[in-house]
């Protein structure tokens, strides 16, 4: 099993790119069920979490093709097997995404429920109920949910939650449904929006995306098309924050600075200079970081998928921050093992109290989910000496080549085996 080896204490410097987002490229290779014309994706990152798609995508009948700068061709001609096996969606519970586009395409569709996620409960009640809404017989047995529809009717969805992945699943079953379907209390995430745009690009009309109502009217049927995934916010938001806490000075080509307001601007408070342009973020630093406390929320308030990171960054500024989970239930799994390191963090329900410390020292840590993994990371790239961050197939499930591209910037680590 793969370990990254980390020695500790060199501010990072230089440029470098970033990667097309992996919680937008995955919907997106999903909507190619939709049609039998082909979809081809550019700017797809090269992830653990990607290539379990392509395979799930494939096992169902879809024709795919990666060319060696990671654009991918789909062509869904026959969908032979509209079922999402356990096997598969036990490893990556965005797996579930295929529910609402083998449901539009095929009439049917048999997937695993995901079961249990380390970092806290993720339903599928909403998706189930906005199915049904919209003229879907559902049954679970066996640990299956199976939906049956001759064709879907537009229908009226007030989510009770908000809900990316519910949002997702319902916005491409009613691009094929008929009549109109409105989804209220959306998500608003960028990647909703992206997704909207290839299904639009697609010949669907998606109105509403990036709001908290969308509204989409049915066709009869989508066309093949090019689409480009977007940047991702989450490893540029890494790379900031990694870049923050250990006094360096970077530039990342390919962002979208406009997606990251919030982030941005906990960093601008910590006490780093940042210049911004249509595709590329330059951050500077001049001496100790201040504490900022953090709460996370869906879009556009701070992303959970950033607060692992900024626990890290915390643990070496000046004075007190409060981080405060309000998405998931269990996400404080890397305290422990930032406590290892020597951070001074106190947990108590969905909020954790970081004073900071003087220095961080290296040793042997272990990652529990995907952005703990980046937490990790970024605490080695802080601390004194060497550390190493055990099971880092969870890193590699969101980040690409992370070694490779921190490496470039001056960061002393490796992977070993």
């Amino acid at each position: 099993m793969d370990k990254l080896l980390i020695e500790g204490g060199t501010p990072l410097s230089g440029e470098i790119s970033i990667s097309g987002a992996k919680n937008a490229a995955l919907p997106i290779l999903t909507a190619s069920l939709l049609t039998d014309e082909p979809l081809v994706v550019g700017n797809v990152p090269h992830l653990r979490d990607v290539t379990t798609m392509l395979n799930l995508l494939t096992q169902m009948g879809v024709g795919v093709s990666v060319d060696e700068r990671m654009g991918v061709e789909l062509t869904s001609k026959r969908i032979s097997e509209p079922v999402a096996p356990y096997e598969l969606v036990k490893t990556m519970r965005a797996s579930v995404l295929v529910l609402g586009p083998l449901t539009a395409r095929c009439g049917e569709a048999r997937v695993s429920l995901p079961g249990g996620c380390a970092i806290g409960l993720r339903p599928v009640d909403q998706h189930i109920k906005g199915l049904q809404a919209m003229g879907a017989e559902l049954s679970i047995e066996h640990g299956y949910i199976s939906v049956r529809a001759r064709r879907l009717k537009g229908a009226r969805i007030c989510l009770d939650l908000v809900t990316v992945t519910g949002t997702e699943i319902l916005m491409m079953a009613a691009t094929l449904a008929d009549g109109t379907t409105v989804i209220e209390n959306a998500a608003r995430e960028p990647e909703v929006s992206d997704l909207a745009n290839c299904l639009n690009a697609m010949g669907a009309n998606v109105r509403g995306a990036g709001t908290d109502v969308i509204t989409v009217e049915g066709v009869n049927r989508l066309h093949g098309a090019r689409y480009p995934v977007m940047p991702d916010r989450i490893e540029t938001g890494t790379f900031l924050a990694a870049a923050a806490a250990t006094g360096g000075d970077i530039t990342l080509r390919g962002a979208r600075p406009e997606i990251l307001d919030s982030v941005i601007e906990k960093l601008r408070e910590a006490g780093a200079r940042i210049e911004t342009g249509p595709d590329w973020i330059k951050l500077t630093t001049n001496g100790a970081l201040n504490a900022v406390s953090v709460r996370t929320s869906p879009y556009p308030a701070f992303p959970t998928d950033m607060q692992a990171q900024f626990m890290a960054l915390n643990s070496i500024a000046r004075g007190t921050a409060i981080v405060t989970e309000t998405i998931f239930e269990n996400r404080f799994m890397h305290v422990q093992e930032l406590k290892r390191l020597g951070a001074d963090i106190e947990v108590e329900g969905n909020t954790a109290v970081v004073k900071g410390v003087s220095h961080l020292d290296g040793a042997t840590v272990m990652a529990t989910d995907l952005r703990a993994s980046a937490s990790l990371v970024l605490a080695g790239l802080i601390a004194r000496g060497s550390t190493v961050v055990e099971r880092v197939y969870h890193l590699d499930r969101g980040y690409e080549r992370i070694e490779e591209k921190l490496s470039r910037l001056g960061g002393r680590i490796r992977r070993i085996s």
